[in-house]
């Protein structure tokens, strides 16, 4: 078994608001120097002007929260990984139920979660939504965890030949997601309980979908152009990406970059952070924030994928 000394971590968030009125993303890491563990916590709120972006935070805020309550006895915390990552999940949708409850202007609101652990070179992870989480390894971008939204069952769909791929494509309903956190059941979830071996020169990237605005070969692009730098770095140039695009749709998008094994002797361990507050309608702004200490009745499923070992 490796010591927690063999495993240091870069990490580093970014968020930008896109072109939308309000920043409904919410990101928060932390990955303490010389602790061997770190986590990431993301969520991308819908609801518009029934409180996406409250209900991102609160996720955010509740989950990182828990497992940061739990932190300080590792070896406890990853016995029980599965059942810790799917209490923290439930403590959050109850709690997003809780506000939208008493708030009836807040009645609809809802977001995904993306909740990436890791133990030296084991990594987990809990979903629920279409925030994608990816592993860069070997020139290669995978993307690790499920996909809950109408894109992945039409493509299930195009597959088994039931659906034609342009019909798929340009369906208007292929962005819809099939479960999120909304204070009523959890519909689907995907909850990584056995470790993912991390390798040396891994990248791990967690995101909202409004990174998908640039191709997975965008972006495996800029993870190999950038695959020495650190993970600020990385952030700042997929956010320029983005921006390049200057697509008029463009979505929030947050991202945690995270490269194991890479301890950077310029950085020191900062406070935690607590998830971004918006940002004031009709303003484009990208905020970087890094550093190697970061703070972000349908029945579930715990989803064991295939990936590299």
């Amino acid at each position: 078994m490796l010591r927690s000394a063999e495993v240091a971590y870069d990490a580093a968030t970014a968020i930008s608001q896109g072109r939308r009125e309000r920043q409904e993303d919410a990101v928060a890491a932390d990955f303490l120097a010389g602790a061997g563990i770190g986590f990431a916590v993301l969520a991308d709120g819908m609801g518009g002007h029934a409180a996406g972006d409250i209900a991102s935070k609160i996720a955010v805020t509740e989950v990182f929260s828990d497992l940061k309550l739990r932190a300080g006895e590792p070896a406890a915390m990853e016995a029980r990984i599965g059942k810790v990552l799917q209490a923290a999940a439930d403590g959050a949708n109850a709690c997003l139920g809780e506000y939208a409850g008493g708030r009836p202007e807040s009645r609809g609101m809802g977001t995904t979660l993306l909740a990436p652990v890791l133990f030296q070179d084991r990594l987990y992870w809990i979903s629920v939504g279409d925030s994608p989480l990816y592993l860069f390894r070997n020139e290669s971008l995978l993307r690790l965890n499920a996909d809950h939204s109408m894109a992945a069952e039409f493509a299930d769909l195009v597959a088994q030949g039931r659906m034609a791929a342009a019909e798929a494509a340009g369906h208007p309903d292929r962005h819809c997601v099939t479960s999120v956190l909304n204070g009523a059941e959890i519909r689907r979830v995907d909850c990584r309980s056995a470790p993912v071996r991390l390798h040396p020169g891994d990248i791990l990237l967690a995101a909202s979908d409004g990174l998908q605005f640039l191709a997975e070969a965008e972006i495996a692009g800029v993870l190999a152009a950038e695959r020495h730098s650190t993970s600020a770095r990385i952030g700042a140039v997929l956010m320029q990406q983005l921006e390049q695009l200057n697509a008029p749709e463009q979505d929030n998008a947050a991202i945690c970059v995270i490269k194991p094994f890479d301890p950077r002797p310029d950085t020191q361990p900062a406070a935690a952070e607590s998830a971004p507050a918006a940002r004031p309608a009709g303003r484009r702004k990208i905020t970087l924030v890094a550093s190697v200490s970061r703070r972000g009745g349908a029945s579930s499923t715990c989803n064991v994928r295939d990936v590299p070992a």
